[in-house]
């Protein structure tokens, strides 16, 4: 990247997994409005699974997702590294402290998950020193879990949160949608329609009230489990016990499709 800097050019970094869709792409897209270059990087990272099924059975199309990057600009770059490139011979995560954000949600549930995303964070960003990266907030615990590795690390980085691109029905997109039948791809619609139901039931009833709601409509599904539903603060990701003036509130949920594990959040207020 050293020629890019000498002529003074900036640099986007937009982390992918790969299985590109249009939410990654309206990534992309804000990172070359705002770059002369954009490096996208595809890395199914092993270290982030807490199944080996889940990594096992993670969709990679790596020919597909570059022939996607070329139509989209010639101003991308692919870096698309192997595990021994970006872990060496030993395939562990580093030990972070994320002051209780990694404790929440997806951390109750996928233990060791947020180690293993800051540790392949921080190289991509030592690696590509890019001026911005860009994550989607799909992902928004995991997008403040890295701004606060970035903020306690003192690294020279900007991490821009980008809004979820949602499927026409509402579904959020996901690289997992694509292990998704078209059956129930179209009934996983029933995911976003309950957030909007809980942000308006948001402030006439209570969080408890809403949690009851949420878990009772889901045990009337038959195609979707539910596995967590909670209303947390945006900036502590701490669970909501009384509503406080000046604060944001954010409603996350993860829902099985089968085997296939759904996240999804919506700003309440």
């Amino acid at each position: 990247m050293k020629k890019e800097r000498d002529i003074k050019h900036t640099i986007g970094l937009v982390p992918t997994m790969g299985a590109l869709h249009q939410g990654h792409i309206s990534l992309i897209h804000r990172a070359l409005a705002q770059n002369h270059l954009v490096v996208v990087s595809i890395f199914v990272n092993p270290t982030q699974f807490d199944k080996k099924d889940d990594l096992d059975n993670y969709p990679r199309s790596l020919d597909k997702d570059m022939g996607l990057l070329k139509q989209v600009s010639e101003r991308i770059v692919v870096f698309a590294p192997s595990v021994n490139e970006m872990y060496g011979e030993l395939v562990v995560s580093q030990a972070y402290h994320f002051d209780g954000l990694d404790k929440v949600m997806e951390g109750e549930f996928r233990d060791g998950q947020f180690d293993g995303v800051g540790t392949i964070v921080e190289t991509l960003l030592r690696t590509v020193a890019p001026n911005k990266a860009y994550f989607g907030e799909k992902d928004f615990q995991q997008l403040q879990i890295i701004k606060k590795m970035v903020k306690s690390k003192s690294l020279p980085f900007e991490i821009i949160g980008c809004p979820i691109e949602r499927e026409p029905h509402g579904l959020a997109m996901s690289s997992r949608n694509e292990r998704l039948s078209p059956k129930v791809r179209t009934e996983a619609k029933f995911i976003y329609e309950t957030l909007l139901t809980a942000k308006t039931k948001f402030g006439t009833d209570s969080a408890i009230e809403i949690m009851e709601w949420v878990k009772l409509q889901f045990e009337k599904n038959t195609l979707l489990d539910l596995e967590y539903f909670q209303i947390a603060d945006e900036d502590t990701l701490t669970p909501l016990l009384m509503v406080q003036a000046g604060r944001k509130y954010r409603a996350f949920i993860a829902v099985y499709a089968n085997d296939v594990r759904l996240i999804d959040n919506l700003k309440l207020n």
